[in-house]
């Protein structure tokens, strides 16, 4: 049905849906357009479970609750980056609910209703099995390290080169060589 909600000194309104099952009653309000069927309404209502399990998903396997961040952008980025890894693992689980059909025996083998689908945990060993790191040798490794060095080097010397910093570090040279 709907209500009249007064929120401060603004008075709208809006939706007010009322579930009831054996155990209790739950209401929640919405402010969907007053042209939105009760069916479209309540099915986008009962699916709010299903998103905030996708967000403690989120949290839990892809460490989306660990980020730490002082821009925006950065967290946009990694934000962006949690829901492609999230979307990769339902589309590998579609894909291998097609590919592979789970057997009515093994329900009965081990006394159960349903067979758990693919985890992250899962995802992530079949991409360490399909992509495995390539084993290096000691010199390999010296190597790319000594790279990372020079490349490490020469960003810094571009950096020094830039005017501000050049000021800096001449203030701060002038202020040692006169305390030494």
């Amino acid at each position: 049905m709907r209500v009249w909600v007064v929120y401060g000194e603004e008075t709208r309104q809006e939706w007010l849906l009322i579930r009831q099952n054996a155990v209790q009653i739950t209401y929640v309000f919405s402010n969907a357009p007053e042209t939105i069927d009760l069916k479209t309404m309540a099915w986008r209502k009962t699916h709010r479970y299903l998103i905030e399990r996708s967000n403690e998903d989120a949290k839990d396997e892809f460490g989306w609750d660990e980020f730490q961040t002082r821009k925006y952008r950065a967290w946009e980025h990694q934000l962006a980056l949690t829901i492609l890894a999230s979307w990769f693992v339902v589309e590998t689980r579609l894909d291998w609910q097609k590919r592979f059909e789970q057997s009515p025996d093994l329900l009965v083998q081990y006394e159960v209703d349903v067979l758990p689908k693919l985890s992250v945990a899962n995802v992530r060993e079949l991409l360490r099995a399909s992509m495995p790191l390539p084993q290096l040798s000691p010199e390999e490794a010296a190597c790319l390290v000594i790279c990372h060095l020079v490349n490490r080097t020469r960003s810094r010397k571009s950096r020094l080169h830039h005017p501000k910093v050049e000021q800096m570090s001449n203030v701060t040279l002038s202020n040692y060589s006169m305390a030494g």
